[in-house]
């Protein structure tokens, strides 16, 4: 095998070694994806604005461009021009270098992703996929982990508390359902065998209930998915810029383009993340294909792009329609629920992968850890309360509510 290849996969680009024409062609590769990533980063924000405002009888955007389309470009160019502050107290290059350090791991990590099949151009053959390596999986909670970083470092050298203390809750949120996302990824890797995102979705390829959403009996995917709007810091786990209690999170002290980059890497999570989504659970490119000559490559393409519209759309969904989480509630869905249910189906598709008995032997004894685990968590529940210095609110207030109304007392001149 060639560097090239054992560095990219096994796309057929490589087969016989890398050559100045091949070179190029993957310099193409880069800025395609570059440049689509980025046009759908701005159609998404279009899309976002356009679907919500139609949730809540608005308008939304409809000045820059037909149908309001260049409202996110306008307010791109706007941004761009505006005054960059550079607080005092500030580390001035950890300050510059933390806005990179979250939007470059949302692009490397779309770089692993099977956008379609193979393709001839010029008598070279290659997979419409930036890079396939062997350890594709592994790279993608690599570049989920650097991300982390890049909130962290921006609250930090911004010098001040509330930037600090949100960047410290926000690295607590997706540290803790960075576990439930990757045991759900390890059912998957079990199931089809391979770290390769290629070879995963060419084992759901054929029919639909080879899909791993199936496979694997959709709480798995229910599970990664949950995991993934609080990694991506959407609605309602949006905690970490919760403008009402810490201002504006780990970005209060940025501005201008630095600003903009932190929601243009949220929003270009959002995009990888569905299309990861895709991959993993529902085949990916894979898809029916009618017999029309010279349109076959263009099939799984658009079957790739219908089904991540789909996930986007659930997105800006489930803004519009849920209330934001307290940050308690938070931690405890994934601490308490998605992390011991992850835990408890991996052992049971794992039991079954080995054997049927095993299987049914794992499903036993997860129930019973469950029941015990519930009931811990209940008795918790019931001391914390028992030892509270105060009743929980609405205690509080349904007593209040419940005494009797002092009498009135008189002074010794008759005044009340």
């Amino acid at each position: 095998m060639t560097p090239g290849a054992l560095l990219l996969g096994t796309d057929p680009l490589f087969a016989h070694g890398v050559g100045w024409v091949v070179l190029l062609i993957v310099l193409v590769k880069v800025l395609v994806v570059f440049g689509a990533l980025m046009v759908s980063v701005m159609l998404m924000i279009w899309f976002e604005r356009k679907v919500i405002s139609d949730m809540q009888s608005r308008i939304g955007p409809n000045r820059a461009g037909p149908f309001g389309i260049a409202q996110t470009l306008a307010d791109g160019i706007k941004l761009f021009f505006k005054e960059d502050l550079l607080p005092d107290k500030a580390d001035r290059f950890v300050f510059k270098l933390a806005p990179y350090l979250t939007i470059i791991p949302a692009f490397l990590a779309f770089a692993i992703v099977p956008i379609g099949g193979e393709v001839t151009l010029f008598g070279h053959t290659f997979e419409l996929q930036l890079a396939d390596p062997p350890m594709g999986i592994l790279f993608l909670l690599a570049m989920s982990a650097i991300g982390v970083y890049g909130i962290m470092l921006a609250g930090w050298s911004s010098g001040s508390k509330y930037p600090l203390l949100g960047s410290v809750r926000a690295s607590a949120q997706m540290i803790s359902y960075e576990a439930a996302l990757g045991m759900t990824i390890v059912m998957v890797v079990l199931v089809t065998g391979s770290l390769s995102t290629r070879s995963i979705v060419n084992a759901q390829a054929g029919h639909l209930w080879e899909w791993n959403v199936i496979r694997l009996a959709v709480v798995p995917f229910l599970i990664f998915f949950i995991a993934v709007v609080a990694e991506t810091n959407r609605p309602p786990f949006d905690l970490v810029e919760a403008d009402q209690e810490l201002v504006g999170g780990f970005v209060t002290e940025y501005s201008s383009i630095r600003f903009a980059l932190f929601f243009l890497a949220e929003f270009m999570n959002t995009i990888t993340m569905s299309a990861i989504t895709v991959t993993l659970f529902f085949g990916g490119p894979d898809g029916p294909k009618p017999h029309i000559p010279h349109t076959q490559w263009i099939w799984p393409i658009l079957w790739f792009l219908g089904k991540t519209i789909v996930f986007l759309f659930v997105f800006v969904w489930l803004r519009a329609a849920l209330p934001r989480m307290r940050y308690d509630q938070l931690m405890d869905l994934g601490w308490k629920r998605l992390i011991p249910l992850s835990l408890g189906w991996l052992l049971i598709v794992a039991g079954f992968i080995i054997d049927g008995w095993w299987g049914i032997g794992m499903a036993a004894a997860v129930v019973a850890a469950s029941f015990l685990l519930t009931r811990a968590f209940a008795v918790g529940a019931l001391r914390e309360e028992t030892r509270a210095v105060l009743p929980p609110i609405g205690i509080r207030l349904w007593n209040r509510a419940e005494e009797p109304t002092p009498p009135a007392t008189t002074t010794e001149g008759g005044d009340r």
